[in-house]
């Protein structure tokens, strides 16, 4: 279906971010998507992300993807200069997005009770490790802290193994999509009530949101999940297999795609297997099944099973490195990737937004900014734009002003 593309969703909103390496910036960065400003304000140093490897030409690699669609203003919030710099930004401001340590803005005169008495409409995000209060809120988080607290990292990997992570830094992602999704809903709630309000989002939390298996298993049984290593946590056969030339993905984990399954690769007598007839038994001996599944499938190779299996209508797919992923023909028929302008790098491929829009338009704007190329320019702007609605000083004010 083609239709005429609008704006972007969020074109109009004007979102202030202050944000270091990766969960505020993806959570503004799905913002800028989308069609809303936002002007990323950093420190005279930098966002840290600045100096995070690879480098191409020394510019980082994952900040000019990871900013994409941004100015960059540097703002010193120690100095009166750059807090009234930020005092005057706010003013036009439909959001502020931080995940700086709890706390660390409102030392500066910056925390949502200190603004929102001036900006009652100003949606405030902040991201941070173990939430605002609570016993660990002061403490450090880091991604690879919240997957470890959070279980993660305890059902992550093969069992008898040593704790693995998740290999994207989930918490920080998860945590980041709900920041944004949050905002969102903040501003749909503002049209209503004309008040903006405040938002607290953990990676903590976020990612001890996405146990939907093991808490079904711990407070409808009071199982305790562990690794399974690619296995499903109720389900088989639903994991990945050995084939002759490596591993494939299988889904023949209904009784239709089982038996389907079971057609395809000359199993019958596997399909009404005393072991393996019922789905509860296929999970109960998954290991025995398996290890007939991947003994009959040996000498066929990773190619050959997918097609069958696609063929057949049973879920599958080959396990791809990220050169596969990145050179993927479906993902080029659709046009997930595209390039942006950076200006030292020239054209730069950036990784496309999930989110497909049949009115709106996203936004494939430029690569992550050069630290503070907007400074000047977006301080006149608000600075003109707060002249012009204070509008021009009378005779009477101006008597006023000296008294």
């Amino acid at each position: 279906m083609t239709e005429d593309r609008t704006a972007g969703p969020l074109s109009g909103v004007t979102v202030l971010e202050l944000g270091v390496f990766i969960a505020g910036p993806y959570a503004t960065m799905q913002l800028a998507d989308m069609g809303a400003r936002v002007i990323k304000i950093e420190p005279p140093g930098g966002d840290p992300m600045r100096a995070s490897g690879p480098f191409v030409d020394g510019e980082s690699s994952p900040f000019i993807r990871l900013n994409r669609n941004k100015e960059s203003i540097v703002l010193d919030l120690k100095s009166e200069v750059g807090r009234t710099g930020l005092h005057t930004l706010l003013k036009e401001a439909d959001v502020l997005v931080e995940n700086m340590r709890p706390g660390a803005l409102k030392k500066m005169g910056f925390g949502y009770e200190d603004l929102r008495s001036e900006h009652p409409g100003l949606v405030y995000a902040s991201a941070s490790g173990w939430g605002q209060d609570g016993p660990l809120s002061p403490l450090a988080g880091l991604d690879i802290m919240a997957q470890a607290r959070s279980g993660l990292m305890s059902i992550t990997g093969f069992p008898d193994q040593p704790p693995a992570k998740v290999g994207v830094p989930i918490s920080d992602l998860s945590t980041a999509l709900y920041v944004a999704l949050g905002i969102v809903s903040a501003l749909y709630e503002r049209r209503e009530s004309g008040m903006g309000q405040y938002l607290d989002v953990s990676l903590f939390e976020s990612a001890v949101s996405l146990a939907v298996w093991e808490a079904g298993g711990y407070f409808g049984a009071g199982a305790v999940s562990g690794p399974n290593g690619s296995a499903h946590q109720a389900q088989a056969p639903y994991q990945a297999i050995e084939v002759g030339d490596g591993f494939v993905t299988i889904g023949a984990n209904t009784p239709a795609t089982w038996t389907r399954f079971c057609s395809a690769f000359d199993l019958a007598d596997l399909e009404n297997h005393p072991k393996y007839a019922e789905p509860a038994l296929r999970f109960a001996n998954r290991e025995a099944l398996i290890a007939v599944i991947e003994d009959r499938l040996r000498h066929r190779t990773i190619a050959e099973v997918v097609e069958e299996m696609n063929r057949v209508g049973v879920p599958a797919a080959p396990i791809n490195d990220y050169e596969q992923v990145f050179t993927d023909d479906h993902l080029q028929q659709r046009n997930f990737f595209w390039t942006s302008r950076h200006p030292r790098l020239g054209e730069v491929t950036q990784l496309g937004n999930p989110m497909r829009f049949s009115r709106s338009r996203m936004t494939e704007g430029p690569a992550g900014p050069s630290l503070g190329a907007d400074t000047e320019r977006v301080l006149a702007e608000f600075a003109d734009s707060a002249d012009a609605e204070a509008g021009p000083e009378t005779d009477a004010t101006a008597k006023e002003g000296q008294a």
